[in-house]
């Protein structure tokens, strides 16, 4: 028989409240109580602490058990656990100190049920130290004992604690195996697996994953999602998915998990197929979460057609007020090159949360409206909604594409002075590459000389790419010199040098780098662009001809071309090594990616439509110059988001102004 919540009322201030309260008020209860629950009876106590506990209804949990107590009847064992579990699922210290000390004096202390459950109490409460004595002095524990003390340690930040005290956990279980003890369970492995997502070291994990193999856990539902999960934390993408499709009963929680796994790790295609396969073939429903993934998915690779296609599913479950969702949608519409719509459903998302305006301010950030991120800003101050660190990210980020130095710097200082959020790598990145672009090159090497952290390869980065800009070879050398030891492989860094070299006339530089990175077999990173029609992505490569158009694509394109230099385009050939000769270099930049994409596009959407490319690396300045003019001569917006920023290309126009 389960005890409601309701039934409890009469009992909480004992048997007397059921006599003396008015028959009018609950006469039902009254006669419910009485005929099923033996006040007189300890077991009985026992019987409504645990049902209400169970049930998610710790207060009334713990008003039965002061009750109990009020009618002087002796706890035992069975009476504390419960109890306890209470305290944990509120978080009441005090309350669990209180019953530990009932425990004590009935001489349950040592009772190892009862001290598993206070071992999960002060784990939950944050009093590891307590939890982590109470486990030293067990006598003896079984194994729930021990999986709280590893969940504890996960639960607060020490997953090689967590991972350590498992090995010792192995270690007893092998001795008691032989006498039918203590064994490793399911519930445990759960929890060191989350230690190994914590950590995320793959040899770790490989080995945990053979514990559950030999264990016989290979199939828990739960050890796969959490085994899914680890994988992909220490990068090893093909075993998350070996996991996931090992996996032979997948719930909600499986497919969830893969689909963010995918699209947090940039593989929106794979996402979205999962996300497809979950809809169309899994016996189970798509939820919240799924929703979220596929939007960032669809955010990741500009799909935006199949965006708007989950935000009209988002509609139909009644999901819009879901903040997780609501931000989600933000998102993707900012990222899909959608802002305005992006803030149509911002507007229209009851609950917001720091989360959801920081998406938004960030959002008109990357598109360049600077002015607008910052409305934002200050709105969500008025509105009470305390800035976090990443808001402030956003911040400096929205100041540094628009060049807003003061603007920028004031919330630099204010973030310490009056939110107290010291500045992380993040936001030093920002102000760097505002000082930077802005030509204050020297400020913003002394702000990298003061920083309270240390400087990154982004950082360096954003110096260098300053210094190209401002033709600054000598700070420039600096800025290089610190990532070649930061990020040495990266051949993009050797190349800027080089171009900075040979700007200066520096020839004999140019040839030591030309040889240094042949030599060490340095190549740049491959740039793509990506370009979504009629629900598909496509994705073009530096002189593409993988593409079943791709005849079509370059006649169209020279073409284009020849409008272009009607109107009076000259090559910008600064982006292109000093190395090859002119002809050379201007053939080389009619084949770039995004050039490619879009003549693809406007070969193949509605005319009047507006046209969306993404591109991976960051758009060179005779691509940003050809666009402007191809987007007049076709009488198209063109959309260009690159690793930096959104540019929006209309009537031979940027709305970066040329300031990127």
């Amino acid at each position: 028989m389960k005890i409601t919540k309701v039934a409890l009322v009469a009992a909480n201030s004992s048997l007397q409240l059921a006599v003396n309260h008015s028959s009018h008020n609950h006469p039902n209860l009254v006669t419910f109580f009485n005929k099923y629950v033996d006040t007189t009876k300890v077991w009985s106590w026992n019987s409504v602490i645990a049902d209400l506990a169970r049930g998610g209804d710790s207060v009334e949990s713990l008003l039965a058990f002061s009750a109990m107590r009020k009618l002087s009847l002796t706890p035992n064992r069975s009476t504390f656990p419960c109890a306890i579990k209470s305290c944990s699922a509120l978080f009441d210290l005090h309350s669990g100190r209180q019953i530990q000390s009932q425990a004590f004096v009935f001489g349950f202390h040592d009772d190892v049920f009862v001290s598993s459950a206070l071992i999960n109490m002060y784990s939950k409460c944050g009093h590891l130290d307590d939890a982590q004595n109470l486990f030293d002095e067990t006598p003896v524990r079984n194994m729930v004992s021990w999986t709280s003390m590893i969940t504890g340690y996960v639960q607060n930040g020490r997953p090689f604690d967590a991972l350590s005290l498992f090995k010792d956990f192995l270690t007893e279980e092998s001795v008691a195996e032989k006498e039918n003890e203590v064994c490793v369970d399911a519930v445990a492995m759960v929890s060191v697996l989350a230690a190994c997502s914590s950590i995320s070291n793959k040899n770790v994990t490989e080995g945990v994953h053979g514990v559950v193999v030999k264990k016989g856990f290979a199939e828990n539902i739960r050890i796969g999602n959490t085994l899914v999960d680890a994988y992909a934390k220490c990068g090893q993408l093909r075993f998350s998915r070996k996991a996931f499709n090992e996996i032979i009963n997948k719930d909600v929680t499986t497919w969830n998990s893969m689909i963010a796994v995918c699209a947090q790790h940039g593989m929106s295609t794979e996402a979205l197929d999962l996300f497809y396969a979950m809809v169309r073939d899994a016996d189970v429903n798509h939820n919240a979460v799924t929703l979220s993934a596929g939007l960032l998915a669809c955010a990741h690779s500009g799909a935006l057609q199949i965006g708007k296609c989950i935000h009209d599913q988002v509609i139909k479950m009644g999901l819009e007020d879901d903040v997780v969702v609501g931000t989600s949608i933000v998102d993707m519409y900012c990222k899909c090159g959608r802002v305005t719509t992006a803030r149509t459903a911002f507007d229209r998302t009851k609950n917001k949360n720091v989360k959801s305006w920081t998406a938004m301010v960030a959002g008109y950030g990357m598109h360049g409206y600077a002015q607008e991120a910052l409305d934002v800003f200050y709105e969500m101050i008025r509105v009470n909604i305390v800035p976090n660190y990443i808001t402030f990210v956003s911040v400096l980020s929205a100041c540094s594409h628009a060049g807003l130095v003061d603007e920028g710097w004031h919330w630099f200082q204010t973030m310490t002075r009056k939110y107290s959020i010291e500045p992380g790598v993040e936001h030093y990145s920002c102000m760097v590459d505002l000082f930077g672009r802005a030509g204050f090159l020297n400020r913003a090497y002394d702000l990298i000389n003061k920083m309270k952290v240390q400087p990154d390869f982004v950082v360096w980065g954003s110096l260098l790419a300053a210094c190209r800009m401002h033709k600054n070879v000598d700070l420039g050398e600096i800025a290089a010199k610190k990532l070649f030891e930061l990020d040495p492989q990266n051949c993009g860094y050797y190349v800027l040098l080089s171009n900075m070299y040979a700007d200066a006339g520096r020839w004999n530089d140019v040839e030591k780098m030309r040889i240094y990175m042949k030599s060490h077999a340095l190549s740049k990173t491959p740039g793509f662009s990506l370009v979504e029609l009629k629900g598909r992505v496509h994705l073009f490569l530096v002189g593409d001809k993988e593409h079943p158009d791709h005849e079509k694509i370059y006649l169209y394109l020279e073409e284009l071309c020849m409008k272009v230099q009607e109107a009076g385009y000259v090559p910008n050939m600064t982006s292109v090594l000093h190395d090859i000769d002119n002809e050379e270099k201007e053939m080389t930049l009619k084949i770039h990616s995004e050039k490619l994409a879009v003549a693809y596009a406007v070969m193949n959407s509605v005319p009047g439509s507006t046209i969306q490319v993404i591109k991976n690396l960051r758009i060179c300045g005779d691509c940003h110059e050809t666009i402007k003019l191809i987007a007049k001569i076709v009488n198209r917006d063109i959309v260009v988001r690159d690793s930096k920023r959104f540019h929006h290309f209309s009537d031979g126009l940027c709305s970066c102004g040329d300031y990127w």
